[in-house]
């Protein structure tokens, strides 16, 4: 018996003589069955059996099944707001297929979104829209967030002559934006950037301007004409979960481009651009990135400071966790020469990962000028901090400050720099009009 309970429940054929050592007949004093009550209560014994079996083995499978429930508990969609409205751009005209252009369709779906009173969700579903220049803009009358859901592409009208302004889509005066979503953006500026004469200002593919406790996460931007995401004049901006993506020629591609913007973070990304993975600006405070893996690209910056008149300063700026692979540079503070004074302060860059990059440290105040007068760009208190993998070129630290305005406070802790470059040369760090501290081991040696 107990071997059928061990397993699925089977068909069983039973002999007479077996049913009987099985099921002893009862006692029947002075009278004789008929066949046909014998037979009868032989079958009703028997689909008792099977029952009884039937009923074990079930037991079992419950048993197996709820152990297991309690070994992996059932995982739950987030359930979304009962009340909240979803306007979806089809239901305002715009047109799949990515021939016809559907910016006014999406301005519309976005007027309507943000002017409703309740929860609202702006949705661009699974489809490929061709898009102009478009713009949402704020204030909404809604409680915050307003939520913009891509799970499409969106495919830019690749003329740079239809962008009167240097953005592509842009997020304008909103407090408490989520911009989120599978899809991606395609700015399409494989079309353009021959028409890039290193003078030109093309469309960022996605600019927030003066937006406060923002979110972006999970979007994917390829090819855009000019930068792929754009920080201005914003707080308390988050950036996460991105794929950013452009040839390692293609011109003035910055991944993220904040400027004049406090409390950014940018976390879990990954970024392989033309320009600088992440440059951060003039009028920058507070800002972090972490987790973000660059390149190819330029790296992470802080600068180009000092190009115009005026410029704020730039202070807390941590850059920690991130790997950079076949990069151009890798961590960089870039000034002007011939620049108007201003202040870089406050800056770590901690546990890098360098894999193949040209200029693993580097600060060049003599960037991007053809004027004789020096930087007057002040540069003070940054550390580096566990610094370690490989550079392309023999020069693994390389600090050319103001010689107006020397760097100061420098602090370098933990280097393990070496190189690996197609000849065989000496690995050094060169130094000039910089003042610095050394814990450590560092190597390439320090300057002395």
């Amino acid at each position: 018996m107990n071997a059928y309970l061990t397993g699925r429940p089977k068909f069983i054929i039973v002999s007479w003589t077996a049913y009987r050592k099985l099921v002893p007949l009862p006692f029947v004093e002075k009278e004789k069955h008929t066949r046909a009550t014998i037979t009868m209560k032989y079958l009703a014994n028997v689909l008792l059996i099977l029952c009884l079996l039937a009923a074990s083995c079930e037991a079992k499978g419950l048993g197996r099944r709820a152990r297991a429930a309690v070994r992996a508990p059932r995982r739950t969609a987030p359930r979304r707001d009962p009340n909240e409205k979803v306007f979806n751009v089809l239901q305002y005209g715009a047109k799949p297929g990515g021939k016809q252009d559907s910016a006014l369709s999406f301005i519309r779906a976005w007027r309507a979104a943000c002017n409703y009173r309740g929860t609202a969700r702006l949705l661009i579903p699974r489809a490929t829209f061709l898009i102009g220049a478009t713009i949402f803009q704020g204030p909404c009358l809604g409680p915050v967030p307003i939520k913009v859901q891509i799970a499409g592409t969106l495919k830019a009208v690749p003329d740079p002559s239809m962008y009167e302004e240097d953005f592509w889509i842009l997020f304008e005066n909103i407090n408490g934006l989520l911009v989120t979503g599978t899809g991606t953006v395609d700015g399409q500026g494989n079309a353009v950037w021959k028409y890039n004469d290193g003078g030109s200002r093309f469309p960022s593919s996605i600019k927030f301007n003066h937006v406060a406790n923002g979110i972006i996460r999970q979007i994917t931007s390829v090819n855009p004409m000019g930068f792929h995401i754009s920080i201005v004049l914003s707080q308390n901006i988050r950036a996460k979960h991105l794929h950013i993506t452009a040839p390692a020629t293609s011109p003035n591609t910055d991944g993220i481009h904040i400027s004049q913007s406090s409390a950014v973070k940018v976390s879990r990304s990954v970024i392989s651009t033309g320009d600088d993975c992440v440059a951060i600006i003039q009028g920058s405070t507070d800002v972090s990135i972490k987790k973000v893996t660059c390149g190819p690209g330029h790296g992470f910056s802080v600068g180009s400071l000092g190009k115009y008149p005026d410029e704020k300063d730039v202070r807390g700026v941590v850059v920690t966790n991130c790997t950079l692979r076949n990069a151009d540079n890798g961590v960089r503070i870039k000034t002007w020469g011939g620049s108007q004074p201003s202040q870089a302060s406050n800056i770590i860059f901690q546990d890098i990962i360098m894999d193949n990059v040209k200029h693993p440290i580097i600060i060049d105040q003599t960037y991007g000028s053809k004027s004789s007068s020096p930087s007057r760009v002040k540069i003070s208190d940054v550390r580096y901090i566990n610094i370690r993998g490989t550079s392309a070129s023999a020069v693994g630290v390389d600090l050319m400050c103001s010689k107006a305005v020397p760097c100061e406070k420098l602090f370098f802790s933990n280097i393990n720099l070496k190189y690996y470059g197609p000849k065989k040369l000496p690995f050094t760090s060169t130094c000039t009009n910089a003042k610095i501290n050394y814990a450590g081991s560092q190597f390439p040696a320090p300057c002395r």
